[in-house]
């Protein structure tokens, strides 16, 4: 595992005091329903603005940058401003990729650059050549370290792992688990900046709970099968000790239920998520998996558009937040507030708000559940 840098130590700091403005926000708790953001762009932007927005994420084997961030980024920016074209990049994981994607957009003219980051610190020379060429950078989801920024727009990630080591927790006792009893295993996500905030968060709570981390896993790529091959040397090693399980995201949790059920566990032990991709509202359904994290893409992605809008036009909106880089210097923020989803609010929290459908969550296998927790 790599050791947290200055800079990266510098840009966790950051986020972690962002917590106070999250009051403002939105509720992360069990019952709480996500609220609507507008996008913020001004009406003359709408009638104005004609312009080359790039748009890049990160990865695709989390499956809402493909099935969410993209189209209600696009579509946002399409209904703001209908002359306005989006050109759109998926980094495949790869830095080297992102940058090539970069500067090709920039040569291509485009007037806005939002983006998350495959390496939030390499990442800072993309935004040098944007400002080279007069091009404004959203960071978007993801903190870069760069004094270069117009913005930065995401959720709390050291609240969400805050969140999710406390359900965790709490899970553990509600099912009468002792510290006595086995330990936890912590399976974080790759070594970047934004899993490190989601670690700072979780390990505070871990580290005062008095129950064991048995060991703990930085997976490559966040890549589902990678965690799965480490779960299950887990199981080999420490069997029933294994009383709960941290997994960061959805997928490398599909990863971890997967071992479990292929070494012939049946009373699967607490595990956590994030990302409430359709899949993990299933097996929380089934009660396989115990809760995710929603972060509300809708919010995020249209607010991210405006910002994009009215800076083609010349505008800036008024952040809700400052966070600092490492060298001090100020970036103006949105930073929004994750909720937790277990079985009692998937119908209150990503239904209503239209991020995933009934329809796709309860199929026949699920039909059953989803009448008994109330989700159509």
């Amino acid at each position: 595992m790599r050791t947290p840098t200055k800079r990266a130590i510098a840009a966790m700091c950051a986020l972690g005091l962002a917590t106070a403005v999250l009051t403002a926000c939105g509720s992360s708790g069990d019952s709480g329903k996500s609220s609507s953001i507008g996008s913020g762009a001004s009406s003359e932007a709408a009638s104005t603005a004609a312009a080359k927005i790039g748009f890049i994420l990160p990865e695709s084997l989390t499956a809402r940058y493909e099935k969410a961030d993209r189209p209600l980024f696009t579509a946002k920016v399409k209904e703001i401003c209908s002359g306005c074209e989006v050109l759109y990049a998926n980094s495949d994981g790869d830095a080297a990729k992102q940058q090539q994607q970069a500067e090709s957009m920039l040569t291509q003219g485009i007037n806005v650059l939002v983006m998350s980051a495959v390496d939030t610190q390499a990442a800072s020379a993309i935004v040098a050549s944007a400002k080279a060429k007069n091009v404004p950078v959203i960071a978007y989801d993801r903190f870069i370290n760069s004094p270069d920024l117009e913005y930065f727009i995401s959720f709390d990630n050291q609240q969400i792992g805050k969140i999710q080591a406390e359900s965790l927790i709490e899970e553990m006792k509600a099912r009468g688990v002792k510290p006595g009893d086995g330990g936890i295993l912590m399976l974080n996500g790759a070594p970047d900046d934004s899993a490190k905030a989601f670690k700072v968060g979780a390990q505070a709570v871990l580290d005062a709970s008095g129950y064991k981390i048995l060991a703990t896993y930085d997976t490559p790529g966040w890549d589902p099968a990678k965690a799965q091959d480490w779960v299950t040397g887990q199981i080999t090693q420490f069997g029933a000790e294994i009383k709960g399980i941290y997994s960061m995201n959805d997928g490398m949790t599909g990863g971890a239920i997967a071992a479990l059920k292929g070494a012939g566990v049946t009373d699967l032990p607490p595990i956590t998520g994030q990302d409430a991709e359709n899949a993990a509202l299933q097996r929380i359904l089934a009660g396989e998996q115990f809760m995710t994290i929603y972060r509300a893409v809708r919010v995020e992605a249209e607010r991210a558009a405006g910002l994009a809008i009215d800076l083609t036009n010349g505008k800036k909106q008024k952040a809700d937040a400052t966070l600092k880089t490492s060298d001090g210097d100020d970036t103006p923020s949105i930073v929004l507030a994750p909720v937790k989803v277990t079985a009692n609010n998937i119908q209150d929290t990503v239904v209503s708000d239209g991020f995933s459908a009934a329809t796709d969550i309860c199929t026949s296998a699920y039909a059953e559940a989803c009448a008994k927790w109330g989700v159509k």
